[in-house]
């Protein structure tokens, strides 16, 4: 709700003459395999991505970490996951694991210095 005045028009995709789409590059964008990663994996490897996820881009913003540390948080909160198996029948079970990869990825992050 609190946007920033850039002082650019506003895009209307309705006077654009045409849109051109090439394949993702995997260099620029790691995140992109690591999300497909983690659809492919175990049902408990998206909630640990997600909580980590959002305790790096919250410690970007506060200055703690560099822009680019946000992916190699997320992939250390996942090889802490390992291999094993997480259940996400409940609730409860879903909280856990949510709870346990935010304090994960907190102790990853501060381990890092921003850039």
């Amino acid at each position: 709700p609190h946007r920033i005045d850039s002082g650019a028009a506003r895009l209307d995709f309705t006077k654009l003459a045409s849109l051109s789409f090439e394949p993702p590059d995997p260099r620029r964008f790691p995140g992109l395999q690591l999300a497909y990663d983690v659809l492919a994996g175990s049902a408990g490897s998206s909630v640990v991505l997600n909580a980590s996820n959002e305790v790096a881009v919250a410690a970007f913003l506060d200055g703690q970490v560099g822009f680019r540390h946000i992916h190699a948080i997320n992939v250390e909160t996942l090889e802490r996951l390992g291999g094993r198996h997480t259940r996400v029948d409940s609730l409860e079970d879903l909280l856990g694991l949510d709870a346990w990869a935010r304090r994960e990825a907190a102790a990853v992050a501060n381990r890092f210095r921003p850039c």
